[in-house]
């Protein structure tokens, strides 16, 4: 039997963010926890040595917004230093002087070590804070070559004209990673609704003629469906990115108290402590057991998505946990108390 790979840690180095995004997954994470807590250099080296104990060299750092932190730089490096290929997620929203001050650092590492994923929001849909357009520039033109470019999409008439611009101004990495925001059980966030996700994708042929003259890579994040995207559609985006899967897997975000859940999504559901836990496989495969046992009751977020192919396969997973998660609890408001409870059963698979 073919032996899974571990889903890549997300260690959230703060609580706080900079901004107040109307999509936000994570606001129910950062509303209920302590937003002066920091992950402490204990847990961080910690963390380093668990991972490394299981032999996984990749992690990500995140927040709310990670440059927050204190120490931010000197953790990044830290762990860098010790042979992690590391992602920072990130707004690029940070003071001239720690803008300066992570430049100097990545500079002196190999260019594969450090890379940044920056979230940016399109300035004429989303609201933003004071200066903050004058923030993500100055970050661009410090860290642009180590830098791809992700966006979240909240509503279908989505504009990523502007990222184009940005990519090809800054020096960008050619790839943007698109992620669909999700819907937190028995929460309100903005989202998409399962049935708008066809319309996610075809709006993406506005921008085709972009994609193909900037040689800019998308990247698909979990919640997208393959049944959704035509035959020739799939054909270009194939030809500009490679093979293309829509997977969900256990997304393994550790708090800096060294909480633990599978995605900012299903933070209310399953929490536990990395110190419950003997190697980080072992805590993978407790939450895809988990994520097992919730697909076993609705297979996917469409109803034909017991009988596809591409699920049969292996190369759609038939929408994200969360998504199926939240088709339970809008079906029946009710069964959030039961997955709770289903979720924290004593189970840990070696």
């Amino acid at each position: 039997m073919r032996r899974l790979k571990p889903a890549m840690a997300n260690i959230l180095l703060t609580n706080r963010c900079v901004r107040s995004c109307p999509y936000c997954f994570a606001g129910r994470q950062m509303a209920e926890a302590e937003a002066d807590t920091h992950l402490s250099w204990e847990n961080a080296v910690y963390l380093a040595d668990f991972l490394e104990k299981t032999g996984e060299r990749r992690l990500s750092l995140l927040g709310g917004e990670p440059s927050l932190h204190p120490e931010f730089v000197a953790i990044t490096a830290y762990f860098a230093a010790r042979g992690f290929n590391v992602t920072v997620f990130t707004s690029g929203i940070m003071s001239s002087a720690k803008l300066g001050e992570l430049a100097a650092s990545v500079a002196l590492l190999p260019r594969e070590r450090v890379q940044f994923v920056c979230n940016i929001n399109n300035p004429e849909q989303t609201p933003e804070s004071a200066g903050e357009t004058e923030r993500l520039h100055a970050f661009l033109k410090a860290m642009g070559p180590w830098t791809q470019a992700g966006f979240n999409i909240y509503r279908t008439d989505y504009d990523i004209g502007f990222l184009f611009d940005l990519v090809e101004r800054y020096w960008m990495r050619r790839r943007l990673r698109l992620g669909i925001a999700h819907p937190i059980p028995g929460a309100g966030n903005l989202s998409i609704a399962v049935d708008d996700i066809g319309k996610v994708i075809a709006r993406l042929e506005v921008w085709r003629d972009r994609f193909e003259s900037a040689r800019l890579k998308p990247s698909f994040d979990c919640g997208f469906a393959l049944c959704k995207i035509g035959d020739e559609q799939l054909g270009w985006l194939t030809r500009l990115a490679g093979r293309m899967e829509f997977k969900c897997s256990p997304a393994v975000d550790i708090t800096p108290d060294m909480q633990v859940y599978c995605c900012f999504p299903l933070a209310g559901l399953a929490r536990k402590s990395v110190f419950d836990f003997d190697s980080y496989r072992q805590l993978v495969n407790h939450y895809r057991d988990l994520q097992h046992r919730l697909r076993a009751e609705i297979p996917g977020i469409f109803p034909e998505c017991g009988d596809c192919p591409h699920h049969a396969e292996g190369t759609c997973s038939a929408g994200g946990a969360c998504q199926i998660a939240g088709r339970l609890v809008r079906e029946n408001p009710g069964r959030l108390s039961d997955i709770e409870r289903t979720f924290s059963e004593p189970r840990l698979p070696a």
